[in-house]
């Protein structure tokens, strides 16, 4: 085809996309239901093949339909599927319209030995080491990073603000949402690889797609043997060189008539700017034709059809309900002797977890009660910014199992609800030395107020005191006590994370159904 609808098509298509995955992280209300966003997520290269690997079936091949995708059609992944992508396009937009030389891209030699290498050494640690590194550069996670960490506290803040105006009119059509921020380190990631491909997209384009990207490098080897691709018509093009710099992945030499197809991300800005229509997007070995003999390719339409399903339905989880707690006198003084972090139920083990998480931090932005944060250092290097539970921010909500049924890549099972419920991932423990019971002779329970099991129970203590005692046995590590003790900086009752997730007894006593302590008893 030498129509500017294919460029049309691309822009049009591809906004839709980007604009689903920007609804799914900057969702604070959870509106979006799990299974739509499973189907957004299927066809996001790095965390499909990690699922595959790891449960082996069908369901998780969305990396394979991406690779005939591309023998098919070239890297139309890249320019049609990829959020980081498509993010990279309207930066450079941008930067066009800001100083008409960034869109002036120009011919350059690839930069062959630095992406080989780095796709290389990729593969080559995720097989004999881990993903980490896979996970820093998978394209993917670097927008689910940005948008959670960067992009949705924005959101938060602009619907504070209209939130406040409204209700000065009696409008309360939006409410306050408490914005809750990660530790500095978390950050770090984020604003490094915004910086870096923010600024090679202003100014170079597609530089980092072509450069350091591994799924880019990939699929590019891919596109090498591609049946459709963009080709020249030598008898019409007169070499005036406006292909060249409107392409921005620099991959076309026109005085050479050659076009790099391991570069080329179909955006089919070439064809839309080629005054001759010397150029066109058609089967490898035909002839290119003038536009009144081309043929609608319907072929390139069908292989989307099925993407525009994620565009259904709409569902809403309740939110959490935030609770203050009052601070004590005393600061307690006997550290929480941790031994394990907690990993989100589902994981099994914080081995297959780190092992399979790509830290693309979906599940941290979509928690409703966001006890999910980066780690920083609890599963240690290798897990860095992979989601952890963090009891002193919050408490995994007894009745939710949304990490578990949003998690792209497997790393988290889903889980029915009955098993989430018996599913211990960590165990209580009382520090009496920290508890304002012991401490300063005060009347508390909020932990076993807290406690959705009654894992965590009162006992006689002292006159008409008493004090906390617990259960292992049929606490399932949840975080409710952990939260809601009101000691800092140590907590009188903590939760130590189970290595290896186990199942808990079901209490004797009937369950709660609280999802959130509402009072304390003093």
């Amino acid at each position: 085809m030498t129509s500017s609808f294919l460029r049309k098509f691309r822009i049009a298509f591809s906004a839709i996309i980007f604009i689903c995955f920007l609804a799914v992280f900057w969702d604070f209300r959870s509106l979006i239901p799990e299974k739509f966003i499973n189907y957004l997520l299927f066809l996001q290269f790095v965390p499909s093949a990690i699922k595959y690997i790891d449960i082996k079936t069908m369901a998780a091949g969305g990396f394979i339909v991406i690779i005939l995708l591309t023998l098919l059609s070239g890297r139309t992944y890249c320019s049609f599927l990829c959020p980081l992508g498509i993010g990279q396009d309207i930066n450079s937009r941008i930067g066009g319209k800001i100083r008409k030389k960034f869109r002036r891209y120009g011919f350059r030699r690839p930069h062959t030995i630095v992406r080989y290498s780095i796709l290389a050494l990729t593969l080559g640690i995720a097989v004999f080491s881990g993903v980490y590194v896979l996970i820093l550069l998978d394209p993917y996670s670097i927008f689910g990073r940005f948008m959670t960490y960067l992009g949705k506290p924005v959101i938060l803040v602009i619907n504070n603000f209209l939130a406040n105006i409204l209700g000065r009119f009696d409008i309360y059509t939006l409410s306050h949402v408490e914005i809750k921020g990660f530790k500095l380190i978390a950050y770090i990631v984020p604003v490094v690889f915004a910086v870096l491909v923010g600024i090679l997209s202003f100014i170079k384009g597609r530089l980092y797609c072509n450069m350091i990207c591994p799924v880019g490098t990939l699929l590019g080897l891919i596109s090498k043997i591609s049946l459709y691709r963009v080709k020249f018509n030598e008898s019409k093009c007169t070499k005036c060189g406006r292909c060249s710099l409107r392409c921005k992945s620099s991959c076309i030499d026109f005085l050479n008539y050659d076009i790099d197809v391991s570069r080329c991300v179909d955006c089919f800005n070439c064809i839309d700017t080629c005054p001759e229509k010397a150029l066109s997007y058609s089967l490898l070995g035909t002839k290119s034709k003038a536009p009144e003999e081309t043929k609608a390719d319907e072929g390139k339409r069908r292989f989307i059809k099925g993407s525009l399903l994620m565009l259904l339905g709409i569902s809403s989880y309740a939110r959490a309900q935030e609770k203050t707690v009052p601070v004590p006198r005393k600061e307690s003084t006997v550290k929480e002797p941790r031994t394990s972090p907690v990993c989100p139920p589902g994981a099994g083990s914080i081995e297959f977890f780190t092992r399979n998480c790509t830290a693309c931090s979906l599940c941290i932005t979509a928690c409703p009660n966001k006890v999910l944060q980066p780690a920083t250092g609890q599963y240690g290097l290798a897990g860095f910014m992979q989601p952890v539970m963090d009891y002193h921010k919050s408490f995994c909500t007894y009745n939710c199992t949304v990490c578990t049924e949003i998690c792209p890549t497997g790393a988290l099972k889903p889980l029915m609800l009955e098993a989430k419920k018996l599913t211990q991932i960590g165990k209580v423990n009382f520090i009496k030395d920290n508890c304002i019971v012991k401490t300063e002779k005060t009347a508390c329970g909020a932990c076993s107020e807290a406690c959705p099991t009654k894992a965590v129970y009162m006992i006689p203590y002292e006159g008409n005191l008493v004090i906390p005692e617990t259960n292992q046995e049929i606490c399932i590590g949840c975080g409710h006590c952990e939260f809601a003790c009101p000691v800092t900086p140590y907590k009188a009752i903590f939760v130590d994370g189970n290595p290896v997730h186990q199942a808990a007894k079901k209490p004797e006593n009937k369950e709660s159904d609280i999802t959130t302590p509402v009072e304390f008893p003093f």
